[in-house]
């Protein structure tokens, strides 16, 4: 399947490492121009020539890198991040400890948008994709503020879908489900110190178990799969997808 994305522009947010870097890398492998956006920019794909340092929770910034690009085909985002704590029950959090959790996985998101939308709108076309999660959607007890912060993500991609299909621009959200990223570790090591010595895994353990009881099918996703995908929705041949979160993750939302 020819995708016909050579020589298209394209901007991605958390571009060095985990699930970003793989999408960098996939739009690369198209013969995108692509630009990175992250906090460490030296972490980057190594063949991303142009890499970008910033903070995402800056609006300041991200305009600054919009207007650097000028006129772009794609943009996504992929940026996430977790309390750092086991939040189950809620109330074993304190409120102080949303706030960052929101701004991080929300408001970077919402300022990517602004930061391009007059972009999208003159081009009259081109894509956005925003990386959310399953936990936005089953409401995963282990670490409320994620998983309140992801639904909220999903709920303005739709917001966002709606605004934008006049001017024939679309708007989507990968959610991953069991992905080997250091968000996917953090997890595992909050959890872990909410228990007693004794009952604590090291993470390979835990992180099995876990997809066994999660995932119908029982395997880790990888971030290759989430750069297939973004590739896919960017192409001519997703031109009618717009609005959506597309699930990758084993089964593991139709299982809950």
């Amino acid at each position: 399947m020819e995708l016909n994305l050579k020589g298209q522009k394209v901007a991605v947010f958390g571009a060095a490492r985990g699930i970003g870097k793989a999408i960098a890398e996939g739009f690369l492998h198209e013969g995108c121009v692509v630009h990175g956006f992250d906090l460490d920019a030296g972490d980057g794909p190594p063949s991303v020539v142009n890499m970008h340092a910033g903070d995402a929770g800056s609006y300041d910034q991200v305009q600054a890198f919009a207007r650097s690009l000028g006129a772009v085909d794609h943009v996504v985002h992929s940026i996430g991040v977790g309390s750092g704590k086991f939040g189950f029950p809620f109330w074993n959090l304190a409120p102080e400890d949303w706030r960052r959790v929101v701004d991080v996985n929300l408001m970077t998101a919402v300022h990517a948008a602004h930061a391009f939308a007059l972009n999208f709108v003159e081009k009259k076309g081109g894509s956005l994709l925003f990386l959310a999660s399953v936990a936005g959607q089953i409401g995963s007890q282990t670490d409320p503020p994620y998983s309140a912060a992801k639904a909220g993500l999903i709920n303005f991609v739709h917001c966002a879908a709606k605004d934008f299909a006049p001017h024939g621009v679309r708007v989507n959200a990968l959610s991953p489900g069991m992905v080997r990223t250091d968000l996917n570790e953090s997890v595992w090591r909050a959890g872990q110190t909410s228990l007693p010595a004794e009952m604590r895994q090291d993470y390979a353990v835990w992180a099995e178990e876990k997809i066994r009881k999660v995932s119908p099918l029982g395997r880790w996703q990888t971030p290759s799969e989430y750069a297939a995908m973004a590739v896919f929705l960017a192409s001519e041949h997703a031109a009618n997808i717009t609005g959506q979160t597309i699930n990758i993750d084993g089964g593991q939302v139709m299982h809950s």
